[in-house]
């Protein structure tokens, strides 16, 4: 309901002709919502006023109405987070969650691999989740200790995983293109209807474009490096995702809804070709079959300072919000904050940022009413955006 209420107010602001309004340093204040966390590295809701907080060794916990923190579940003595980019990395709850207690948490496990897990909270406490509840969907074989990949989220019935490239530098093995590997995709399947046919312990979406070709049927798109952080706008439907680079660039993605797309990793980086090793990258393809990012920035080796890893964000659709209308990322080393609008004109330079936060943040996340927060993983807070 309350996505209902906001894309039929945004409409209508559209319908008004008003603009996107021009967000400046002063317009982006970070209130203080909660501290004290360890490692956090994201934020959500589940459609009430409860936040969720995902901390990176294998503990979900929630902000109360009265801003005390209690745990959701612990998974610590499943969970590894040994070179820096594993632990517990995306949690999603479902569409349908007020009535069937379902969640999705991704996670690496102690011996290196990564899995998906479906859990349902408990039956006497909606605070607490059933840790027995756990249904396995998918356990994935991983090559290297970086590059996992952890966004999820539901449009629909469908739940999207994002998976990096499988890790070490430069895609040695060339997995973000290969059509049999997990790792570089984008997954879609249906975690609520089982195949009846074989092991799965989900269905794949018809639509999906490799069902019935080469390729594996769950993969959406590919030739990701590794995604942190994606999101649906609530009125357009596209999907936004933030690309982390390998030593250059980093790159904003933005996609129409339903559009499976071939990101170019790792012919590409950011709009530029990407040379690994002796090789040279050489044409990308005959034809338009990759899709170049709406915007990118200069990593500290391309001489962006202390720019480093993109995080990607989410498009505020909050009316009345100074964001209304733009999409809000971030730099995890610089802490700096960027607002572009949701119709940005691919292949604009960025504009300045809008906040040197000095935080180093490990995601941004949305609470039932659409006000985004900002995940500060050294500092354990979570800060408020998005005022009016």
């Amino acid at each position: 309901m309350r996505r209902l209420l906001i894309i039929l107010a945004s409409l209508a602001l559209s319908l008004l002709g008003l603009g996107v309004p021009t967000v400046s340093a002063a317009a982006l204040p970070l209130t203080l919502v909660k501290n004290g966390f360890t490692n956090p590295d994201l934020v959500t809701n589940a459609g009430d006023d409860r936040l969720f907080v995902v901390e990176r060794g294998g503990v979900v916990k929630i902000i109360h109405d009265d801003n005390s923190v209690s745990t959701f579940l612990d998974l610590t003595s499943i969970v590894s987070q040994n070179g820096g980019e594993q632990g517990l990395l995306g949690l999603a709850f479902h569409p349908d969650y007020s009535l069937n207690g379902l969640f999705y948490v991704y996670y690496t496990l102690r011996n290196g691999n990564e899995q998906l897990s479906e859990y349902q909270r408990s039956t006497d406490d909606a605070d607490v989740a059933d840790s027995k509840s756990q249904r396995v969907l998918l356990t994935l074989s991983d090559p290297y200790s970086n590059h996992n990949g952890g966004w999820m989220a539901f449009k629909g019935d469908y739940l999207y995983l994002s998976l990096g490239d499988g890790g070490s530098g430069g895609d040695p093995q060339n997995r973000a293109q290969n059509l049999n590997s997990w790792w570089g995709k984008i997954l879609r399947i249906n975690p609520l209807d089982p195949d009846g046919n074989g092991p799965l312990t989900y269905s794949v979406p018809a639509s999906n474009p490799f069902v019935g070709r080469a390729g594996k049927d769950e993969i959406w798109s590919y030739g990701v490096r590794n995604p942190w952080r994606c999101s649906f706008d609530d009125l357009t439907g596209q999907m936004w995702c933030g690309e982390v680079g390998q030593d250059r660039f980093e790159e904003i993605d933005r996609v129409k809804s339903g559009k499976a797309v071939n990101f170019g990793w790792r012919k590409v980086e950011g709009f530029h070709y990407y040379k690994w090793g002796s090789h040279s990258p050489g044409n990308l393809c005959a034809g338009s079959c990759y899709k170049l990012p709406i915007a990118e920035y200069a990593h500290g080796d391309a001489g962006g300072g202390y720019r480093c890893s993109v995080t990607g964000g989410f498009v505020s659709r909050r009316v009345g919000a100074p964001l209304y209308g733009s999409y809000v990322f971030g730099d995890y080393c610089s802490g700096e904050v960027w607002t572009i609008p949701a119709n940005f004109v691919a292949g604009s330079g960025l504009p300045d940022p809008v906040s040197g936060t000095g935080y180093k943040i490990s995601s941004f996340g949305e609470d039932n009413l659409g006000r985004i927060y900002l995940v500060d993983l050294a500092g354990g807070a979570i800060y408020g955006l998005d005022d009016s």
